[in-house]
């Protein structure tokens, strides 16, 4: 048994959040792409057809930003532009690759192993957590506002 006091949960959320960064810094690195340039590709790949003012609110970046970053993943080949059949002013942004497929499926590993390893817990405690984590993460936020 260990004679340090137990984590608060603070202290564990910090630890997760270290955990997931360092995991998110070595995908990146193996896939030679910016924090922002993966971000936006996952965004884009959880939302297909994204337009780009939907990518620019998502990233906190200007238009002009947006333009540069999603001309950037164009030239890469793993994201595309389309032309809205709707309204052929509006640009759609599509990831072209699986990010559940290597080497792409790098990006989400830790969450994927985190996500798997929550389904092996016990359910009420991870119900419960998530129950709380959502309850303060609420009474944060709404605290600012």
């Amino acid at each position: 048994m260990s004679d340090s006091p137990p984590l608060t949960l603070s202290q564990a959320l910090l630890a997760y959040l270290d955990a997931r960064d360092a995991a998110m810094v070595l995908a990146r690195r193996s896939l030679n792409i910016s924090e922002t340039d993966a971000k936006a590709l996952l965004f884009v790949a959880g939302n297909p057809g994204t337009r780009p003012t939907a990518l620019k609110d998502y990233l906190g970046i200007t238009g002009a930003g947006v333009t540069t970053l999603t001309d950037r993943l164009v030239s890469r080949g793993v994201v595309q532009r389309e032309v809205d059949a709707v309204d052929r002013r509006v640009n759609r942004i599509t990831a072209t690759i699986d990010i559940a497929a290597q080497p792409w499926s790098e990006l989400r590993r830790f969450d994927d192993e985190f996500e798997a390893a929550t389904v092996k817990a016990d359910h009420p405690l991870v119900e419960d957590l998530a129950a709380l984590l959502a309850r303060i993460t609420t009474e944060t936020v709404g605290a600012r506002g």
